[in-house]
């Protein structure tokens, strides 16, 4: 059985260097919360002053966060399911979890994406008219009031979104390099020249320094409330792609010596610039609007499908080249919304591919093709902006905090990983980590996550959310939420496929500090014993993997598709090498 088949289907793949790598993960990171949160929570937490939590948040969370899937993925090969199942058995529903929160935000990201895409083309004529609000609302989503499901299809948005769907269904199927990575290498870049020309733009317009007065200056009093150091955090965390397996996917397809720690820094670093650059463009817009409408900043300042689809198309209607900061505003959201969706698409179908042993193309077709359908079914309707209201919320307030928080405990308190995932890093990065990042990664971030989730716990169980039936909430809230726990737990337990399941076998321990590894080595201890366990980390500097396990390089294993023991050239193979073979080993194995 060759090696590829050995390590299960989708880590059969990968990036073509690291430069490949980082433009998709800076395209998963730089999505739409880059754009339409960031500058409004700067704003209400403090302003300028609000860069120094953020920065903290930066350095203790976001970035160690980063390394820490980044390690989990590049050392484990493997979807997220198969990475922590091959880190621990008891880990595989973590990674199943992290797969169901990217299929619920999978089925409704295509819509915004839909809606990006349409409102570039309505900024040519400024389709919204002088009311963009009604426009939004009552014309072109038509909401329903009352807050229940139907079925009232939306046609130009279903229409809209069904082309999202089948973009990605064809980039997908292209691949990890010819798909994934050529694409955000062409839209990373042309995102961010768009943005450029869009700030530039929005700088020169009447009243753009009252925009940059109310982002930049500084409410030092801020820095001593608790809530905007949760907010900062927060930020960073939901920015940056982090606790939801994509990071996890796209290490596995990295190079197995890729710079790791590098990497890490040179994505979150981009992803802030971004944000930082969004939020002066946003708030020179927002500067202007205020100055036309005579009114403060404070009065049309606001984010998320406000600012986007009501506050901006109100600024292009009024602004000096408003048509061109339109379609840049425009595109730019579109081109950030798919290549964040192509992100969280792919955590499902390498996911799937792993536990079913599929090729890409039917992986691709098995996982796009219904969420397709759900999607289309449920959102581009009368009702479904409700919908996606309360089901963004709990996936990400409760799904993505909760999964992370405890994946960290599970990888700090519960295994003891940290050190292992450290000298994987260590051993193929430039930058090398220590105590400290273990520290912060196992002990800072816990912390602040739990705050967060309960906080939002409190707060959700003592006011109820946004006035919504409570019938509607305990369904697509709470129901989802607690839902996709029930569901990790049961695709955990169901079978792999032979081609996968082969790849469990390894000769390293579940989770064994590199240091000790050397001691069990220089005695000639097996580890033979141990199963359903990682590829080994190259932080010894010598070749673990399964192929040296089949060359009989390194302490022989008998794999579950051997007939029988090594055979002899294994066994002269493994001498040679200076390293027992498993017959010699046998009685220390039991």
């Amino acid at each position: 059985m060759s090696t590829k088949s050995l390590r299960g289907g989708a880590s059969n793949e990968a990036f073509s260097g690291r430069t490949m790598f980082i433009f998709a993960a800076i395209g998963s990171a730089v999505g739409l919360g880059n754009i339409w949160r960031f500058p409004y929570v700067a704003y209400d937490n403090g302003g300028g002053a609000f860069l120094i939590p953020y920065l903290v948040a930066l350095l203790t969370a976001g970035i160690p966060l980063l390394m820490l899937d980044y390690a989990v993925g590049h050392r484990y090969r493997a979807s997220a399911p198969l990475a922590y199942r091959r880190l621990h058995p008891k880990l595989e529903m973590i990674g199943w979890w992290q797969l169901g929160i990217c299929v619920v935000i999978a089925l409704y990201y295509a819509i915004i994406l839909a809606w990006a895409m349409q409102y570039t083309i309505f900024s040519f004529t400024k389709a919204w008219g002088d009311d963009p609000a009604g426009f939004f609302m009552s014309d072109y989503m038509q909401v329903s009031d009352e807050v229940t499901i139907s079925f009232n299809f939306i046609w130009p948005v279903f229409i809209a979104t069904a082309i999202a769907w089948l973009a990605l269904l064809v980039v997908l199927m292209m691949g990890v390099q010819k798909g994934i990575g050529r694409i955000n290498a062409i839209l990373i870049p042309l995102l961010v020249v768009m943005f450029l020309i869009m700030v530039g733009i929005a700088l020169t317009l009447p009243g753009a320094s009252g925009g940059l007065d109310a982002l930049f200056t500084p409410s030092w009093e801020a820095l001593g409330d608790s809530s905007v150091w949760v907010a900062a955090y927060g930020q960073i965390f939901f920015s940056l792609s982090v606790g939801f397996g994509i990071m996890i996917t796209y290490a596995a397809y990295l190079k197995p010596k890729s710079d790791l720690t590098g990497s890490a820094l040179v994505v979150g670093f981009a992803n802030s610039s971004f944000e930082i650059l969004a939020g002066i463009g946003v708030f020179a817009a927002l500067g202007f609007m205020a100055a036309a409408a005579g009114t403060g900043v404070d009065e049309v300042a606001t984010s998320g499908i406000g600012l986007a689809f009501i506050a901006f198309p109100a600024i292009i209607s009024e602004a000096p080249f408003g048509v061109l900061i339109g379609v840049l505003f425009f595109g730019a959201l579109a081109f950030a919304g798919f290549t964040s969706m192509i992100s969280i698409v792919e955590v499902i179908v390498a996911g799937f591919r792993d536990k079913l042993g599929l090729s890409r193309p039917v992986a691709v077709a098995v996982v796009v093709i219904p969420l397709a359908i759900v999607s289309l079914l449920f959102f581009p309707t009368t009702t479904g902006l409700n919908l996606l209201d309360v089901v963004d919320a709990f996936v990400n307030n409760f799904g993505i905090v909760a999964a992370a928080l405890i994946s960290v405990l599970m990888l700090t308190a519960g295994f003891s990983a940290l050190p292992t995932l450290r000298d994987h890093l260590n051993s193929v990065s430039s930058f090398k980590l220590g105590r400290t990042w273990m520290i912060v990664a196992g002990a800072v971030t816990p912390v602040v996550l739990g705050y967060m989730l309960i906080d939002q716990l409190t707060l959700n169980l003592a006011e109820g959310y946004n006035d919504m039936p409570q019938w509607f909430v305990n369904v697509f809230g709470w129901g989802m939420a607690g839902g996709l726990v029930v569901i990790a737990y049961l695709l955990s337990k169901l079978p792999w496929s032979r081609r996968t399941s082969a790849a469990f076998t390894s000769p390293a321990p579940s989770v064994q500090d590199a240091y000790l590894d050397r001691e069990l080595l220089a005695q000639d201890k097996s580890f033979t014993h141990y199963r359903g366990t990682a590829l080994r980390s190259p932080a010894l500097d010598q070749d673990y993997s399964l192929r040296a396990i089949q060359h009989g390089t390194v302490v022989h294993q008998r794999a579950p598709w051997e007939d029988g023991t090594a055979t002899a050239d294994d066994a002269a193979a493994s001498r040679s090498a200076g390293r027992p073979t498993r017959d010699n080993q046998e009685g220390s194995a039991r």
